[in-house]
This record gives structure tokens, sequence and C-alpha cells, in this order.
């Protein structure tokens, strides 16, 4: 029963942005916005929801390790984007990282540790140079940065658990639809950013 809460919840999440998009210019500088910072943008949503299941996919230890990993480098990224160090093809980094992990989750791609650890830490200084240079106007940085890592970490918590669906007889295809929806709204990335 819970887990359709946390799906609920996850679709929910889904509907404040059709876009690309991320907290408004000069938005209040407080842990609020910090927390619904990942969740306006789908293409965040979605990344930070396939770290969580292809964690559960890989079972342990790489359940707990991507999704500790994933804010961790994450908020090294967003130092970068605060201190406005160059980072090319941030918007591409990220679309990719929701194709990816979406195809990753989809067919239950199972990599050893090291190298899954290395692709989702490299998708997650996208995520996070993104959410340090789009920091609002007048925002406390440490408050709004601890903020929108709790709000991944909530993320990864969904994905974790739509993940533990893999033990039901039905398990396998519900993995399959979550990664190839998660794949499709990559592939929209994209397009979106090379439509910019």
């Amino acid at each position: 029963m819970r887990w359709r809460w946390l799906l609920l919840a996850l679709l929910l999440s889904l509907l404040p942005s059709a876009a690309l998009a991320h907290v408004p210019e000069g938005g209040a500088g407080s842990v609020m916005a910090g927390l619904l910072h990942p969740v306006t943008g789908i293409d965040h949503v979605v990344a930070m929801v396939a770290v969580g299941l292809w964690g559960a996919v890989l079972g342990a230890p790489a359940i707990w390790l991507l999704p500790v990993a994933f804010p961790m480098v994450m908020a090294f990224g967003g130092v970068m984007g605060l201190l406005d160090l160059p980072l090319p093809g941030v918007e591409t980094g990220i679309a990719l990282s929701a194709l990816v992990l979406g195809v990753l989750v989809m067919l239950q791609q199972r990599l050893p540790l090291a190298v899954a650890g290395v692709l989702v830490g490299l998708f997650a200084l996208f995520h996070g140079y993104a959410h340090g240079v789009e920091l609002p106007e007048g925002a406390d940085a440490l408050l709004f940065s601890l903020a929108f890592v709790g709000a991944t970490g909530l993320l990864h918590l969904v994905g974790i658990g739509l993940g533990e669906a893999r033990r039901l007889a039905w398990g396998d295809r519900l993995l399959q639809v979550v990664g190839a929806v998660i794949a499709v709204v990559g592939v929209w990335s994209l397009a979106q950013v090379g439509g910019a």
C-alpha cells in the first residue's frame, strides 16, 4: 500500500513543469526553495529516481552506495557552479543521465560497482552544477544547497522503493516500463537542449 503513495507522490512531483525548469531567478533563498528545486524539472526528477532504481537493481552495496555518492558529488558540482567554474554540456549531461539511467534500469543492466559509481558520479556533477549556477538571487547558498541535496536523497528513496517491487511477480515488468519512461524523458530532454 505504501508504494502506491510513493508512486502518487512521484507522479505529483512531475506536475510543476513540463520543461527544463528550475527555480525562477530572484526566488526566495529559503530551505523550501532548495527542497522544491530538484522537483521543478522533470529531467532532474526522473534521473534522481533512476539512481535509486538502478541501485535497487544492482543490489547491495550499490543500493545504498549510489544514492549516497550521488548527492556528495552533486554538492561538489554545486560548488563548481557557485564559483562559476566552466563545465561544458551541463544540460546535455542532465538529459543523458535520464536517458542512460533509464535504459540501464529498463534492461536491468548490471555493471561493476566501480563503473556504476563513476557513471552516476559524472551525472551527479552535471546536476549539481546546474543547481549551483541557478542559486536564487539573495539565497543562503548553504541552506539552499543542503535542502536540494536532501530533496535529491528523498527522490533516490522513491526510486529504491519502486526498485524493490522487482521482488514481486510483476516487478520486472514494472522496472522495464519505468525505465522506458525515464529513457523517453531523457530523449525528450535531449531534443529540448538541441532545440534551444
